[in-house]
C-alpha cells in the first residue's frame, strides 16, 4: 500500500496532459462541436414533443409538481439516468452520457408505440441515437484500450393504462430535459473555441 498511491498519482499525473492533448486535437473538437449542436436541437425540440403527446394538463415539463411523481416512476419501473459532472475524469463523464442517452431512449422506444401522436418522439429518439453515436466515437478516442459498448436492454414498463403512458412519456421528457442541460454543460467543458472566444 506504501508503493500504490504514489503510482497512482504518477498515473494520473501522465494521464491528464494525454487527454489534453486529445481534447485539444482538431478531430475530437469537431465531434464536440457536432454533439453540441445536436444537443442543443435535442433540448430545442422537447417542448413541442411534450405539448405533442402528453395531453393530462397536470403534467407540465417545468412544474414543482413533478417531484411527487417519484414513486410513480417507480412503480412504472423508470429507472433514473447515470449523474454527469464536470469534475469527473473525460472518459467517465463520455462513458455516463453514453449510457444515459441509450437509457432515455429505450424508455421512449417502449412508450411510444402507446402514443396517439408519435411523430415528433420518432424525430426526437433519432437526433438521440445520432448523438449517441458522437458521443461514442469521443469515448473510443478517449479509451486507452478498446472497449465495446454494451447494447441497451429493452425496457419492460408496467403501463396498464393510459394515464401511466401520459406520466411515463412525461417523466422520461422531463429527465431527457435534466440530463441534456448536464450534458451541454459537460460538452462546453470540452470546446476549445469558448476559449478563443473568450480571448477574443
Amino acid at each position: 500500500m506504501i508503493f500504490a498511491i504514489p503510482c497512482y498519482m504518477a498515473t494520473v499525473a501522465r494521464s491528464a496532459p494525454l487527454q489534453e492533448t486529445l481534447v485539444e486535437g482538431a478531430q475530437f473538437q469537431e465531434i464536440v462541436q457536432r454533439s453540441r449542436s445536436l444537443i442543443q436541437k435535442i433540448l430545442l425540440s422537447i417542448p413541442d414533443t411534450h405539448k405533442s403527446c402528453i395531453h393530462t394538463q397536470t403534467l407540465q415539463l417545468v412544474s414543482s409538481e413533478n417531484a411527487k411523481l417519484v414513486m410513480m416512476a417507480s412503480t412504472i419501473g423508470i429507472p433514473s439516468a447515470p449523474l454527469l459532472s464536470e469534475n469527473l475524469p473525460l472518459e467517465t463523464n463520455l462513458k455516463r452520457m453514453s449510457e444515459g442517452l441509450q437509457l432515455l431512449r429505450s424508455l421512449l422506444s417502449a412508450i411510444f408505440p402507446r402514443l396517439e401522436n408519435k411523430d415528433k418522439v420518432i424525430g426526437l429518439m433519432a437526433d438521440i441515437r445520432d448523438l449517441v453515436v458522437q458521443i461514442n466515437k469521443m469515448l473510443k478516442m478517449a479509451q486507452a484500450e478498446a472497449v465495446v459498448q454494451p447494447s441497451p436492454t429493452p425496457m419492460a414498463l408496467r403501463l396498464p393504462g393510459q394515464y401511466d403512458v401520459q406520466v411515463a412519456a412525461h417523466l422520461t421528457l422531463v429527465q431527457l430535459q435534466s440530463f441534456g442541460q448536464d450534458t451541454v454543460r459537460c460538452l462546453r467543458r470540452l470546446d476549445q473555441s469558448n476559449d478563443e472566444e473568450t480571448e477574443s
